[in-house]
């Protein structure tokens, strides 16, 4: 599901570099890593992961856990719906937000903006222009199957910009795709049985709860 974008929008995950087999797909709910970098995320562990999204809601129990923490609180899940910020920042957040993408096929979004999170912590030059390209490929490309929407005046200047690639390269092009999530993606989110299941399995929201 994709939609061309007329204006931008500002915002802002740690990376890791783990192999395919510790795939961080978080379209699964049995997922095996927290630590969102796409460039380790093959399209065959992606395309299975997002093949089981029709029994999400049988494993609820799961989307409850977090590997760091143990389990989710109810404050914190709540806490999504107060700010699209607040979601992005939670780890557990992320997960799940990324569940509810892969489940309307526009998981292709979170994948672009984690892998220029993950390009952002790179220091080595031959490792920047290495990692810049695959992004290039994967999401960029007009041959690409996970090509993201962005608009043609930030396409061209990251094309002119190819041929010496900095950690910022897709500052503008992440920009668009997080107001995309963030307007488009995310009040769809609030309102998905994903989320509400997930809520309601936690208990009663207190009257205090989200001021």
């Amino acid at each position: 599901m994709r939609r061309r974008l007329s204006h931008q929008d500002a915002g802002a995950l740690p990376s890791c570099s783990s192999s395919p087999e510790a795939s961080p797909c978080s379209c699964a709910l049995h997922h095996r890593c927290l630590c969102w970098s796409c460039c380790c995320l093959t399209s065959r562990s992606r395309d299975q992961a997002c093949s089981r999204r029709d029994s999400n809601m049988s494993s609820l129990g799961s989307l409850q856990r977090t590997d760091e923490s143990g389990r989710l609180s109810l404050t914190e899940v709540s806490s999504w719906a107060l700010s699209f910020t607040a979601l992005m920042e939670s780890p557990a957040g992320r997960r799940i937000f990324m569940e509810f993408l892969c489940s309307e096929h526009s998981d292709e979004n979170m994948l672009f903006w984690q892998a220029c999170e993950s390009l952002k912590t790179e220091t080595r030059r031959t490792a920047i222009g290495e990692r810049a390209k695959q992004i290039y490929l994967d999401y960029i490309s007009i041959l690409s199957p996970k090509e993201v929407s962005i608009d043609a005046t930030v396409r061209e200047t990251i094309n002119g910009n190819m041929a010496a690639p900095t950690v910022h390269i897709f500052d503008d092009a992440q920009a668009q795709i997080y107001a995309l999530m963030h307007r488009d993606s995310y009040p769809r989110f609030l309102n998905s049985l994903l989320y509400q299941s997930l809520l309601q399995s936690l208990g009663p929201i207190s009257p205090t709860s989200n001021t």
